[in-house]
């Protein structure tokens, strides 16, 4: 594949059978009319674009409890406001590929800019539980071309030299996203209304609208076929996993019935999906993506980071306010350093990503990021908020090591013309990785609390419930207010063990992850000089 041979790669063969027309972009630094690049421009805008569909995936959850309020819901119903957003962009984001190519990235993502804007000022607007669903799920389907073309717009105006830096860039606006929308959410809800957690985003979109309009090239477009059969089955599959994760754990998984069809409806799915692709000559998701051994391998491990990146974000902040007492506002501001923390990681390795090997500088992250989750190990009740500053801002440090040259090595070596479904399939896996690592560690969150309070309550007996030093002199076991106080307590140590299982259980995972690293292969300069040759 990059090496010195005339002989062409079977990546280059499944190309050539794909057609010729397919959607290349030009040159990075000229677009069609053979004019400069506004490049700062478009790159502002894009960022803008991508932070503001970043934020959304956990802006609106500390505003689910004054939004129930409002609009008189129950508590399973507001998990909707949540579930139809991300059902929505998982479906969609395999479909990012085939419409950038059919209708020009640009039209594209400005169609998606305008469409996340008019549903974010819809859904502040709602009035009743189904239409916030209802826009909340056009939202999500609006929205979930905007970062896999950010991704691929990145690499296509800058050249292979700069790639580090442009993926240091994109990481910023993916990752940050996720790790300010509690603070900014939190912040808006309490002094403002739940509303504004949607409104925040119609300047940002203007913004970005404008910006794009007057600066981004449009690409060549791709007239192939639309493989309904493959997207259908696809989505199906997407959509049924999403609902078997996020209502698994309410349904108690497998002894729920709506769970067991799920499961089954997104197994049949996938078997047909894989099915048609390997037997049908012009498939969903192009057979070239897969001849490429990076990108797969990449995609792999943008789905492992998926799980620790997410899961951990899922997990700190109800540790924080319900077990520890942190009001939602401090919570935020005790975890946003992590955000920090991925900045300048991000910062430092897209000066870095030239200069030594990226297998390295990934192992170095993980390695980080390992040992930030064994410091997560030491949590206890008792503890201040240094640790947690401490050990969030290393992790944040590690993960902005990982992510940037993860992104370099994965389409460093696919031809430009593959970028659009390639960046739109990385993405899904991310996307998939979160909600699999999410409802993993939640899972097992509540069933060792369960556990460890068996546990914990075998050792509360007559003899040591008369003990000061045991109760600490402030509860009283005789009486049912102090029995129920003991079980609060027995039930917060247990709820502390099973939050440190679920770090432990991440700090493995990520050791383990790491000597995957030896089946990439480092950047070669070969395939610059190919990937140069396809966008000319």
């Amino acid at each position: 594949m990059t090496g010195d041979t005339e002989q062409p790669s079977r990546l280059e063969e499944v190309i050539e059978e794909a057609g010729e027309g397919a959607a290349t972009p030009h040159p990075p630094h000229t677009d069609d009319s053979g004019s400069k690049l506004n490049r700062p421009l478009i790159t502002f805008s894009i960022m803008a674009a991508t932070i503001m569909q970043s934020l959304d995936s956990t802006i609106a959850n500390v505003a689910l409890p004054q939004m129930q309020g409002t609009l008189s819901a129950t508590q399973d119903q507001m998990g909707w406001v949540l579930t139809s957003y991300i059902i929505a962009a998982a479906i969609m984001i395999p479909l990012t590929g085939w419409l950038a190519g059919r209708f020009g990235r640009k039209k594209v993502f400005l169609i998606s800019i305008v469409g996340f804007t008019l549903t974010s000022a819809l859904c502040g607007l709602a009035a009743t539980l189904p239409e916030i669903v209802l826009f909340r799920l056009l939202q999500g389907i609006s929205g979930a071309a905007l970062v896999p073309l950010s991704q691929a717009v990145l690499f296509d105006i800058n050249p292979p030299q700069n790639h580090g830096k442009a993926m240091a860039i994109w990481g910023v606006g993916v990752t940050l996203g996720p790790v300010l929308g509690p603070v900014l959410g939190g912040w808006l809800t309490e002094d403002y209304s739940w509303r504004w957690v949607f409104f925040i985003n119609v300047p940002i979109g203007i913004i970005a609208f404008l910006g794009l309009s007057a600066s981004m090239p449009e690409t060549r477009k791709l007239f192939n076929k639309f493989d309904f059969f493959g997207f259908a089955t696809l989505s199906l599959c997407v959509g049924a996993l999403q609902l078997f994760l996020d209502r698994g754990e309410l349904n108690d998984w497998f002894n729920s019935g709506e769970i067991i069809a799920e499961a089954m409806v997104s197994v049949v799915a996938l078997y047909y999906f894989l099915v048609h692709s390997f037997t049908r000559p012009h498939p969903f998701l192009s057979p070239a993506l897969f001849a490429d051994r990076n990108f797969v391998m990449s995609n792999i491990f943008i789905f492992l980071l998926g799980v620790v990146l997410f899961a951990t974000l899922a997990l700190v902040p109800p540790m924080l306010q319900n077990e520890m007492g942190y009001p939602v506002i401090i919570s935020g501001l005790v975890t946003a350093p992590r955000g920090a923390g991925t900045m300048i990681g991000m910062m430092v390795v897209g000066k870095l990503i030239g200069k030594f090997d990226a297998r390295t500088i990934m192992a170095a992250g993980l390695g980080l990021t390992a040992f930030s989750l064994w410091q997560m190990t030491n949590f206890d009740l008792l503890m201040n908020e240094n640790l947690i500053v401490i050990s969030g801002v290393i992790q944040g440090f590690g993960i902005g090591l990982v992510y940037v040259p993860l992104s370099t090595v994965a389409f460093g070596t696919l031809p430009a013309a593959l970028r659009n479904e390639g960046t739109a399939f990385f993405n899904l896996l991310r996307n998939l990785g979160s909600a699999i690592g999410i409802s993993v560690v939640v899972t097992l969150l509540t069933r060792n609390t369960q556990i460890m309070h068996a546990s914990l309550a075998e050792h509360v007996t007559p003899y040591n419930l008369n003990n000061p030093a045991y109760l600490s002199g402030h509860i009283d076991p005789h009486s049912l207010p102090g029995l129920a106080a003991l079980d609060r307590m027995i039930t917060n140590q247990a709820a502390m063990i099973a939050y440190v299982n679920d770090y432990k259980l991440m700090m493995v995972l990520t050791i383990a992850v790491i000597p995957l690293l030896l089946l990439l292969r480092p950047p070669a300069h070969a395939s610059d000089k190919k990937e140069i040759a396809v966008m000319e």
